[in-house]
């Protein structure tokens, strides 16, 4: 297996995890939030899918799949916003009609990202994307940690759905 198919198969992982956490939800279930200042499952799939698009578009220099499909979300946040440090009052705010507009914009995500990480060698792995960090970060150190961010993320909101699920 190369890189690129190891790297493939990660990231489809992640997608396969969010659709199976969001599937037939409503927009009151993707909004619930199991205590006052619990993330939901709406803002933990679209914070996952913020952070995969920020960090891969970033590191590989291109826009950012936000750009466009953000609008369709009509958040009171800026469009470099990320999630990251967000307050409960701002979770409470992430909020969607459906789940198709969460794994419509992970989607678009996803279909970048694969775009992205389908021609990776393993000599691309050392490149620094990030100076801003002591040690700079690499690329195989960003890939793994959106990896690692996204799954634990996604696992969260299947983990939130089946409590809600159970609960009726």
């Amino acid at each position: 297996m190369t890189s690129a198919e190891l790297l493939t198969d990660a990231f489809g992982r992640i997608a396969e995890t969010v659709h199976e956490a969001v599937d037939g939800l409503t927009a009151s279930q993707l909004a619930t939030r199991l205590d006052p200042d619990a993330n939901s499952i709406a803002w933990l799939c679209w914070h996952l899918a913020r952070v995969q698009d920020d960090h891969l578009a970033g590191a590989f220099g291109v826009p950012q799949v936000w750009t466009e499909y953000g609008k369709r979300f009509e958040l009171p946040f800026a469009p470099s916003d990320i999630g990251y440090g967000q307050s409960s009052q701002q979770v409470s705010q992430v909020r969607v009609a459906s789940a198709d507009v969460l794994t419509g914009y992970h989607d678009a995500v996803h279909e970048q990202t694969i775009a992205l990480v389908s021609g990776i060698t393993d000599a691309d792995l050392p490149r620094v994307v990030d100076e801003n960090w002591d040690p700079p970060v690499t690329l195989s150190v960003r890939l793994v940690s959106v990896i690692s961010d996204c799954l634990q993320h996604a696992g969260q909101a299947a983990f939130i759905r089946g409590i809600l699920l159970r609960a009726g």
